[in-house]
């Protein structure tokens, strides 16, 4: 069927807003889609086209007549299988330019090459005792929340939320995370680039400039994704006008849920899996079998291809030993598109990268952690020139009706 043609289903069209069937008709009868009937008679019908746009534009709840949940944001755009930051293709400005560049440039609007991120002594001193007072099998995000809440304190000019004041904060508070954590390898905390740093956080083996290159490019890659769940978070403790240290943590918190930041950690067990059993097919029976998804697969928002999968996946081949880990995880995506096609998504990428370079399979959580603080640093900002308080939605109550009898 041609795809101007292309019709849904119900089911088909809850499952790729994400919601529940009953919220599809909801939007019907606010006119944000429409319908036809089945020629069958047995439901709806409705455009892909609709469907798509409706995803785009991140409107998966029906609206409540406030501004709540309609959130406008100039930080990154969505559409169809590329994104953009502030208009510019998110992956070429990952091509051509650091993390901390693009990170700044988000912030201000102005591009200042050779910017690099250095930590406060004092706050960062604050933050290496309180993680290094964590138990020993404290996960990575648990790390950098504990970091983030001990640089607060350490600050006490947190509660400015003026521009110049939150942008300070945002240039030291990201490589005052990084720092925090305990050192994998052989530290480079005289090292400039915050990605050579990160790797000694992350793996002992010697990083090379490829591996530097890879890991500043999934930095730069993720830095924002629109109004993800952690995203959202940020939103509303910036909306209740938090200080940046409290929406970073507000981010994290959202972040370690095993639906959002943990996804490569479970791609990197699978990559790992198929290395060592030499079969993609058994891997990804095996996932089946269990009832389980089959990790860093498909996105609800790329009906394609993930460009950030495609454009990390083109560095690590440039990694030493590279190989037959990214042909484990082509492996996967061919054996799982016999039935369905689902491309590559950037947590299969990531955890190709963490496979290669020898990092625990939660090295890709901190990644993300620290790529999307940027992100979450430039919606607050967005968010601090708002009106406060705004992001208030309503609860729609559906517990007994009062007066009631105590129990």
């Amino acid at each position: 069927m041609d795809d101007e043609e292309q019709r849904l289903t119900t089911r088909e069209a809850a499952e790729r807003l994400g919601v529940k069937p009953e919220t599809v008709y909801a939007y019907v009868s606010r006119g944000q889609l429409s319908s036809r009937r089945d020629p069958t008679g047995r439901g709806s019908t409705f455009d892909a086209r609709e469907v798509d746009a409706l995803v785009r534009r991140g409107r998966r709840e029906p609206s409540t007549g406030g501004d709540a949940l309609q959130i406008r944001t100039g930080v990154t755009l969505i559409d169809r299988d590329r994104y953009y930051f502030r208009g510019v293709d998110a992956t070429e400005l990952a091509r051509r330019f650091h993390y901390e560049e693009i990170a700044d440039w988000l912030w201000t609007d102005t591009l200042r090459t050779g910017v690099r991120f250095t930590a406060p002594a004092e706050a960062l001193a604050a933050a290496r005792r309180a993680v290094g007072a964590l138990p020993a099998h404290s996960g990575p995000t648990d790390r950098l929340r504990v970091a983030a809440i001990a640089a607060s304190v350490a600050d006490p000019l947190r509660f400015d939320l003026s521009r110049d004041a939150v942008l300070a904060t945002a240039r030291t508070l990201i490589p005052t995370l990084v720092d925090a954590l305990p050192a994998a390898g052989p530290p480079r905390d005289g090292d400039g680039l915050l990605a050579r740093r990160l790797w000694s956080r992350l793996t002992a083996r010697e990083a090379g400039e490829p591996g530097v290159r890879a890991l500043d490019m999934a930095l730069s890659l993720l830095i924002d994704h629109d109004l993800a769940a952690s995203t959202l978070a940020v939103r509303v403790a910036a909306s209740a006008r938090a200080h940046p240290y409290a929406v970073v943590s507000a981010g994290l918190g959202v972040l370690e849920g095993p639906l959002h930041g943990a996804a490569s950690g479970l791609a990197h067990r699978m990559l790992t899996d198929v290395l060592e059993r030499g079969s993609a097919a058994a891997v990804v029976a095996d996932h089946l079998r269990a009832g389980r998804r089959v990790p860093g697969l498909g996105h609800r928002l790329y009906p394609g291809r993930d460009p950030r999968a495609e454009a990390l996946f083109t560095v690590l081949a440039e990694l030493p030993g590279a190989g037959p880990v990214l042909a484990a995880a082509r492996e996967v995506e061919a054996t799982t598109a016999r039935h369905v096609t689902l491309h590559a998504n950037v947590d299969l990428a990531l955890a190709a990268l963490s496979v290669t370079a020898g990092m625990p399979a939660e090295a890709g959580e901190t990644v993300f952690a620290v790529a999307r603080t940027a992100g979450w640093i430039a919606h607050a900002i967005e968010e601090y020139g708002e009106r406060p308080l705004r992001m208030r939605p309503s609860g729609r109550y559906n517990g007994p009706r009062p007066p009631r009898d105590l129990p």
